[in-house]
């Protein structure tokens, strides 16, 4: 439809022309709206903007346009000050069906960042605690975006870093050597990563009651960048039971990296770039040895680069980090999937290494999303009042079994847990990307896994249904011998132009590095489906050749949603 608007605009243009051959304009420059109701056509051209320099009233221009317009195939109505135009349908319906049978899993996918190698930091977790919900929306929108980019025909390199050193992994380093007594996650029948998280809550708990706590993590820290043996053997200890049970989750939400780093081995290429800084003047150092940048002429605070005691923060290691991903993989763009609340923290971070004299600092993007709040009010870890991910996954999935057990579906679930698992993650997945990245969100677990509405599973059983029905069909569907005027349904014309804008759809997701743009489609492509099937028949017609055209057109509609749920994550069901 893309292709056709441009030529629409050209044809209203060249019409304005001829009344007005001083218009200086372009055919992009051509307004068009969707009429409110299909029955005043596909598109509306308002002659408005033309009423001034044309000297006449919209409604006469579009009348003049309607009946000088160059254009044998569509037709062409003034409607009041707008120019309606009901276009052809029969070529664009033979020509969707026709490329999506063509292309197949392919079919969406293009060129529209051909040629650009991207690098997509997400997850990015701390060792010091489990994956929880706002880390689930982090994995989404990263393992989402870097699958549109690849389908616009970008080089995606997907990189984790993980926050494997600092105060905040040391708290929970103390609680277990002070209150621990040498348990492990095997003795307390624990996953691994949930074992560290508890201790990360019970530093907290001591922190209220110990004044000397923070004290005594912030020497931790310092002993563990002297390299402390003890310290070090601890931390080893502790990381691997975090990374072991991290990487469990990982593989239940089938989220990947091309590359995994640790801030422990970044850490000091950080330091070292900080000292560089240092000696040309473009940082300073305070009366207590502490290392500043002073971003006043942005309008920003003074920054800590380097703490007097020679530990680092944070934005040290990603200084260094940025560095050397760009020496080892000369990217083109880095994206930081990261929420909201770290914008200072990214606007300072791309300043510093600007500063330092790499110029492809401007090419450095911060993805900020929002935050995932709980009903009651926003998670904190420390407080133990997170949305666990292990726990949540497992609550969907037993809610999606009851679901298909109430519905009496599980004679014909062959897998009742993995098809559970396979609903649990859709609706998941679903829910974390429906909205626009930037919005918080307050998520209920009911409301996800609905099997009606904007949801995660009310697509994945509009997918079954189409599964259902080709199975029935039991051939073969010949493209070429589809009679396409038999498509004349005004839900099939709906239908057929929801498919033809999914390309598009694509190319400005990955344009915006929108998830959204996509979830969009889906539940607009799968609600009119759900619509047309309702009120037409698709296998029991009396016409062979109209069962035909139905069924190739339910199976054009099943493909592109297929291709939707793959750039998303949702698991494509064929039984639910």
């Amino acid at each position: 439809m893309k292709e056709l608007k441009l030529n629409l605009q050209e044809n209203i243009l060249n019409a304005l022309k001829q009344i007005a051959a001083e218009i200086d304009l372009s055919a992009e420059d051509i307004i068009s709206e969707i009429p409110p109701k299909p029955e005043l056509g596909d598109l509306a051209f308002p002659m408005f903007p033309y009423s001034k320099v044309l000297k006449k009233a919209p409604a006469v221009i579009a009348q003049a346009i309607a009946e000088n317009v160059q254009d044998k195939e569509n037709q062409y109505k003034a409607i009041g000050p707008y120019v309606n135009v009901f276009v052809a349908r029969e070529p664009i319906v033979k020509k969707t069906l026709t490329e999506v049978f063509a292309a197949r899993e392919r079919y969406g996918t293009g060129e529209a960042r051909k040629g650009e190698k991207i690098m997509l930091e997400f997850s990015c977790p701390n060792t010091n605690k489990p994956l929880h919900l706002g880390h689930l929306r982090n994995n989404s929108i990263g393992e989402c975006v870097s699958r549109i980019l690849k389908a616009n025909n970008a080089t995606v390199c997907k990189v984790n870093l993980i926050n494997d050193r600092g105060i905040h992994i040391c708290k929970s380093m103390l609680a277990y050597k002070e209150l621990g007594k040498g348990a492990t996650p095997e003795s307390e029948n624990i996953k691994s990563d949930h074992f560290v998280g508890n201790y990360y809550v019970e530093f907290s708990k001591l922190a209220k009651t110990d004044p000397d706590a923070e004290s005594r993590a912030q020497q931790m820290l310092v002993a563990w960048e002297q390299g402390d043996i003890e310290t070090k053997e601890l931390w080893e200890k502790m990381n691997k039971w975090a990374v072991r049970g991290i990487e469990e989750t990982y593989k239940k939400t089938n989220i990947t990296f091309d590359k995994i780093q640790y801030e422990s081995q970044t850490y000091i290429a950080g330091k070292k770039e900080v000292l560089k800084g240092l000696e040309k003047g473009v940082f300073y150092k305070d009366e207590n040895n502490t290392i500043w940048v002073d971003l006043a002429d942005i309008n920003l605070d003074k920054k800590v680069l380097l703490r007097g005691d020679g530990t680092s923060i944070y934005l040290t290691q990603d200084i260094g980090t940025a560095i050397q991903r760009h020496e080892e993989w000369p990217f083109d763009t880095l994206i930081y999937v990261v929420a909201s609340e770290q914008q200072y923290h990214f606007k300072v971070l791309f300043s510093v290494i600007s500063r330092l004299g790499y110029k492809w600092a401007e090419n450095l993007y911060h993805l900020s999303y929002g935050l995932v709040n709980l009903p009651e009010g926003r998670m904190k870890s420390r407080e133990g009042t997170v949305i666990d991910a292990d726990d949540l996954l497992k609550e969907l999935a037993e809610m999606a079994a009851k679901e298909i057990t109430g519905r009496e579906r599980e004679d014909i679930v062959a897998d009742l847990t993995g098809t559970s698992e396979k609903i649990a993650l859709g609706a998941l997945n679903y829910f974390l990307l429906a909205a626009t990245p930037a919005k918080n969100m307050v998520f209920n677990p009911a409301e996800s896994l609905s099997f009606t509405g904007n949801t995660g599973p009310y697509l994945q059983y509009m997918g079954a249904r189409i599964a259902s029905l080709l199975k029935k069909y039991a051939k073969p569907i010949d493209i070429e011998k589809i009679d396409f005027t038999l498509l004349k349904e005004e839900d099939e014309w709906e239908i057929v132009k929801i498919i033809n804008e999914f390309p598009p759809a694509v190319a400005q997701a990955g344009h915006e590095l929108n998830p959204s743009i996509i979830t969009s489609v889906m539940y607009e492509l799968s609600k009119k489906f759900s619509k047309y099937y309702h009120d037409n028949p698709v296998l029991n017609n009396e016409s062979q050749e109209l069962v035909d055209a139905r069924v190739a057109l339910c199976s054009a509609v099943g493909q592109t949603l297929k291709n939707c749920m793959e750039l998303t994550g949702i698991p494509y069901l064929e039984v639910m």
